[in-house]
């Protein structure tokens, strides 16, 4: 039965390129167009609107078609028992060579996230050297311009009580002279 459902797909595939090539060679219509092939016979049904229909009979299995199917296997050698160990040999230079071939991988992805880390590591000590002498150096402005500050106010503050002084003074004088 298996092998009637692989022909039946391979001779749907033969089927739609064969009809391809005899609307080709055949541009007009035939309603009762039949193909037969060794095991089915292919009939077209009413056209539809969405595409074509067929109707697929399946012919019952001949002795012939069956023989032909059942195609020998090639001979098998006789394996050795040095053939065997020689293949199991193999097989474990292959295994030992894969695993290595993991573990460098893995090795190499460790010593990769290892250096990102670093870096960002570094990157961030920067970051922060840079930042704490930013703040130093804004800190030390801003002392500066305090500093500043409170001199001009207390220049100020001294040529107020100087200018107090000289009024007071004349007031005196003044006082003096009139009484």
């Amino acid at each position: 039965m298996a092998k009637t459902a692989t022909a039946y797909k391979e001779k749907m595939k033969e089927l739609s390129v064969l009809s391809l090539i005899c609307s080709c060679f055949y541009p007009e219509t035939r309603n009762k167009l039949v193909c037969e092939f060794e095991d089915m016979e292919v009939k077209p049904i009413n056209k539809r609107a969405s595409g074509q229909a067929f109707e697929v009979i399946l012919k019952p299995l001949s002795p012939v078609s069956d023989i032909a199917h059942n195609l020998p296997s090639p001979p098998k050698k006789d394996i050795s028992l040095d053939d065997i160990e020689k293949k199991l040999e193999a097989a474990e230079e292959r295994r030992k060579y894969q695993e290595s071939q993991v573990l460098r991988a893995l090795a190499e992805k460790r010593e990769h996230e290892r250096d990102v880390l670093l870096k960002a590591m570094e990157e961030n000590s920067n970051f922060s050297k840079m930042a704490e002498e930013k703040l130093q150096m804004k800190m030390e402005q801003i002392k500066e311009n305090r500093d500043a500050h409170l001199a001009a106010m207390l220049e100020r503050l001294q040529e107020k009580e100087r200018r107090a002084a000289v009024v007071r003074r004349n007031k005196e004088l003044r006082e003096e002279l009139t009484a």
